[in-house]
Formats: structure tokens, C-alpha cells, sequence
């Protein structure tokens, strides 16, 4: 097992998904036009909700694509992965709206998931991690998010 590989794998989700949520704390309701555009989709539940915004998503993919080669990927790569890890999110979001659940609503495991596994599958190939390695960065930030969720949603507010 390769633990510098598992702690290069947690950071890059820890930077991509953690993004959004600082950049909320730091500039509060400026710049955060809802991605959706305040759509509601065909149950007439908004789509995504307005937590998920261009500022976070655009915040992610830049902060993640600059600190990339600090962990010798490229910047292109560092973009790809928060973009993957975007993706996962606004899944995870447009499931808990179908669900009937409110935005930025905690859902252990749905929350983690799809931003985590999207990413680390998505760009498998490029950091070569074995299933184990990938299971356990997998683990540790859900570990992380868990823990830091509550306080980083109680700061918003």
C-alpha cells in the first residue's frame, strides 16, 4: 500500500470538494449565482438547489487545477478531477431534491460518495491506485467530510 499516494488522493478531494465550501464562508452571498438558475425540474423540486453555484464550481476546478502540480499532476489533470468531483456532487444534489430533501441537507454517504468515487475512478489510470488505495483515500474523506461538515454548514449560517 502506498500511503503517499493515499494522502495525495484524500488532499485532491479534500481541495475539490472542500472549494465551494470555503469559498461560501469567504465571500458569502457574492458571486453565487445557483447553477440551475432557480430551475425546478419536471416534479416542479428545484433541480440542483442554490448551494450548487458557479462561483463554487469555478472556484473548485481553478484552486484544485493551480494546486495540482504541488502533487505532480498537471494542470489539466487537477481540472479534470475537480470536475469529476463537481459532477459527483451535483448527482448526489440532484438526488437528495428528488428525494424531497432540502439543499445543503446532510446525507451521510450520499454526500461523500459520488464526489469521492467519481473522481478517483474517473482518473484511475492516471494515478494508478490499486482498489485498496482508492477504497481507503474513499474512506478517510468521508472520515474527513463527516467531521467537518457540521461545523463548515453551523459558519454559513
Amino acid at each position: 500500500m502506498r500511503i503517499w499516494l493515499v494522502s495525495h488522493l484524500v488532499l485532491l478531494l479534500v481541495i475539490a470538494n472542500g472549494t465551494p465550501a470555503l469559498l461560501g464562508l469567504l465571500l458569502g452571498s457574492r458571486w453565487n449565482r445557483p447553477l440551475d438558475n432557480h430551475r425546478l425540474f419536471a416534479d416542479k423540486r428545484p433541480l440542483l438547489g442554490p448551494s450548487k453555484t458557479l462561483r463554487g464550481l469555478i472556484g473548485a476546478l481553478l484552486v484544485t487545477a493551480l494546486l495540482a502540480p504541488l502533487l505532480q499532476l498537471s494542470v489539466l489533470e487537477g481540472a479534470s478531477f475537480a470536475l469529476l468531483a463537481m459532477l459527483g456532487d451535483l448527482c448526489s444534489s440532484f438526488i437528495k431534491r428528488r428525494l424531497g430533501l432540502a439543499s445543503s441537507r446532510s446525507v451521510p454517504l450520499l454526500d461523500q460518495l459520488p464526489e469521492s468515487i467519481l473522481p478517483l475512478w474517473g482518473m484511475q489510470t492516471v494515478f494508478g491506485a490499486s482498489v485498496s488505495e482508492t477504497a481507503l483515500a474513499v474512506f478517510i474523506f468521508i472520515v474527513i467530510d463527516l467531521l467537518l461538515s457540521r461545523p463548515l454548514r453551523s459558519a454559513r449560517i
